[in-house]
């Protein structure tokens, strides 16, 4: 059973501090990359009828897979850009979906783009899962 959770800029030191590696998956609902890029929220009524980022919705089910097949050896985490700009800013996210693996709590592996399943299993598992 997939267990991913949404992390805020608040929750992100109890996350940071797990013991095992952790999967961030920065993401945005917005279809409009400049909004993303400036890590802005979306303003008036035309941002908020955009449809959601396809990237990134392609990029959900594989977090699903990834979180059923290493179940509790590492945490994987989706952090929503227009949400949270601190942390997105704190990653030096520009492209959306970007996903980071921790290890100890510092960034081991950077990903830009959707990335399949076997790929974050493998970074998990280098970097402890």
């Amino acid at each position: 059973m997939p267990n991913v959770i949404h992390v805020t800029t608040q929750a992100f030191d109890a996350v940071k501090a797990q013991p095992r590696p952790v999967l961030l998956d920065f993401w945005a609902p917005s279809a409009d990359r400049r909004l993303a890029r400036s890590l802005l929220p979306p303003a008036g009524p035309r941002a908020a009828a955009e449809p959601r980022c396809g990237p990134c919705r392609m990029q959900g089910p594989i977090l699903d897979e990834v979180s059923t097949r290493l179940g509790d050896r590492a945490v994987i985490a989706k952090v929503n850009v227009d949400e949270e700009p601190q942390l997105s800013e704190r990653f030096g996210v520009v492209s959306i979906p970007t996903l980071v693996v921790l290890k100890e709590g510092q960034p081991a592996t950077r990903m830009v783009g959707v990335q399949q399943a076997s790929t974050l299993v493998a970074a998990l598992e280098a970097a402890g899962a």
